[in-house]
């Protein structure tokens, strides 16, 4: 039975899809794609440049030596305030080159002016381009993908030779993989497929990358990675030859912006997979994404309207992809960020994960000796508009009938480019995104515990805003067993309610007693956490050793906004001690 059609059935749990890999869709890497956009590289940096000087220059000559000032401006302040060991040694002379380029004397004529604009916006964007570009090596790639498939066999098994058969099935067994992986590989030999996961961790390009290939036998994508990764020296040399593009998140000026998405553009239009997090970061708060950066998501348009201009009639495909962890590795630093940010002067910080040998030691135990399920839930294929599509790439309306997408760009009979109209589009399609992003979501069992727990906690505390609430004593509060397992079972009711609408997904262990599913919960949520979000004390009721990583797990399901909906039991649920 599909993932589909089980949805259709009140409260039935979803099933991973089969513990196997499939065949590459393009057998020799070097025909993948990612290698010929990079083969030639010069010559792909200077369309880029090409491209993202047509797209500035539709603005007046006065605006664009305007923007090269502000551009001077803000890098100045980079350079002097958030200085990286990666940035180039001549950044200063470079800037104050363009300064000068710009800078107007009375002997100057008007097309001297002018071209001396030109000149100086050329030499920021070929800057700029030349740092975002990177490359694809064969060898590199090989030799990453032999390391990551023995640093995963590591992570996700508990003690087993690495080199066995058996470490081979159980890697397969703990990617959890859901979705409609067929329809995937099928629309992939008929356009190219751009996955927009949610993102929660630094794990989470190293883990689709490795999926992609290794489960799904797609070719590599092109994605962005953060310029600040390569400061590390072993980074950059990996980083630089997997056909990751460099993003500088200090850069917020317009024509660094501009480039950017011109790389993403034109690498979606040549036909390459790509790869990026529409959330623009790491989500701090532990919530699925609901405010997505449109500038990339942008591209995806841009792209098919120029395939659609080239006379092809290649698709652009989007897949919303949802990661979860029961735990999450930076999660203790994530939530600090979050809570420093939305608090301000209430925010307190609290002690760091990891502070003591004793605390270190017990981490890189747990880390080597515990598995732990990694899901990943990819959602239904959708066109660069955000209608579904079927087997074979073809759209389709809300009822179901076929319509052409190249009908979007067409105006007064002709194809036609209208900046305007494409950037509703992009606006819906992040909606449609964010909605799909809760649809394909899969509640773990961690998250269930953290949920019932944290709001459990909330509300017995209605008085307090969150602030006070995360400051109040973990041992002083305690969940009775039996009280917390039916509280539970109340939420699960809903969920699977939920569910049966297709509002969002429940993996199979749902299926279990309500007990079953606390207790593994609990026994999965904050794996590595030294102190655990929720825990069993030694009475037998549960208690939180870290209310801000509970907050932190809860969030996942919090951000539904289903909390109206419960009847919360309070008293027999939760006590305190003094």
């Amino acid at each position: 039975m599909s993932n589909i059609e089980q949805n259709n059935n009140i409260g039935n749990p979803i099933t991973p899809e089969k513990k196997q890999t499939f065949p590459p869709l393009i057998e020799q890497i070097s025909d993948w794609p990612i290698n010929k956009l990079t083969e030639d590289r010069d010559t792909f940096v200077k369309e880029l440049e090409y491209y993202t000087l047509q797209n500035l220059n539709r603005k007046s000559p006065d605006f664009i030596k305007e923007l090269i000032q502000k551009t001077i401006f803000q890098e100045k302040i980079r350079m002097k305030e958030e200085p990286w060991r990666i940035d180039p040694p001549n950044d200063r002379i470079f800037w104050n080159r363009v300064r000068k380029k710009i800078d107007v004397t009375e002997i100057d004529s008007p097309s001297e002016k002018q071209n001396n604009i030109q000149e100086a916006l050329k030499m920021v964007i070929h800057r700029y381009a030349e740092e975002i570009v990177g490359t694809f090596n064969v060898k590199t790639f090989k030799l990453i993908r032999t390391v990551l498939t023995s640093l995963f066999k590591r992570l996700l098994n508990k003690g087993i030779n690495i080199n066995s058969q058996k470490a081979d099935k159980v890697l397969l067994d703990k990617l959890m993989i859901y979705g409609p992986i067929d329809q995937i590989r099928s629309i992939a030999t008929k356009g190219t497929v751009i996955l927009l996961p949610t993102h929660s961790s630094n794990l989470d390009s190293i883990l689709i990358g490795y999926t992609m290939d290794y489960k799904l036998g797609l070719p590599g994508p092109a994605y962005g990675a953060g310029l600040n990764l390569y400061n590390f020296g072993p980074a950059a040399y990996f980083m630089n030859r997997l056909g990751a593009y460099r993003v500088d998140r200090r850069k917020k000026n317009a024509i660094y912006l501009s480039t950017l998405a011109g790389m993403s553009k034109l690498s979606i239009q040549k036909g390459t997979n790509s790869l990026f997090f529409p959330g623009g970061t790491r989500s701090r708060s532990g919530e699925l994404e609901d405010k997505l950066k449109l500038g990339l998501l942008s591209t995806v348009i841009e792209a098919q309207r120029s395939i659609y201009d080239e006379g092809r009639e290649d698709k652009v495909f989007v897949v919303p992809l949802v990661l979860s962890y029961h735990f999450v590795l930076e999660a203790k630093n994530l939530i600090e960020d979050f809570l420093k940010k939305t608090g301000k002067e209430r925010y307190t910080k609290s002690r760091n994960e990891f502070t003591s040998v004793r605390s270190w030691t017990k981490f890189i135990y747990q880390f080597i000796s515990k598995g732990s399920d990694i899901t990943m839930s990819f959602g239904r294929p959708m066109d660069c508009i955000g209608n579904f599509v079927d087997n074979d790439g073809h759209s389709l309306d809300n009822r179901g009938n076929l319509i052409d997408i190249k009908d979007y760009f067409i105006s007064d009979g002709k194809l036609s480019t209208n900046h305007q109209r494409e950037s509703e589009y992009t606006k819906n399609l992040g909606n449609k995104i964010v909605e799909r992003y809760k649809a394909e979501n899969i509640v773990l069992s961690s998250h269930l515990v953290s949920y019932v727990a944290f709001q459990l906690f909330k509300e017995a505390n209605k008085n307090l805003d969150l602030f006070a609430l995360l400051s109040l004593p973990e041992d002083e509060y305690f969940f009775s067993r039996d009280s917390f397992v039916e509280q539970s079972r109340i939420v699960i009711e809903l969920l699977k309610e939920k569910a049966s609408q297709g509002l969002l997904k429940l993996p199979e262990i749902f299926i279990k007693d309500t007990i079953d599913i606390v207790l593994d919960g609990i026994a999965q949520i904050g794996t590595f956490h030294s102190s655990r979000p929720i825990t069993v004390h030694k009475n037998g009721d549960f208690y939180s050793q870290d209310f801000r990583l509970l907050y932190f797990y809860n969030n996942r399901l919090e951000s539904y906004g289903y909390q109206s909906e419960i009847k919360w039991n309070i008293l027999p649920v939760i006590y305190q001690v003094d």
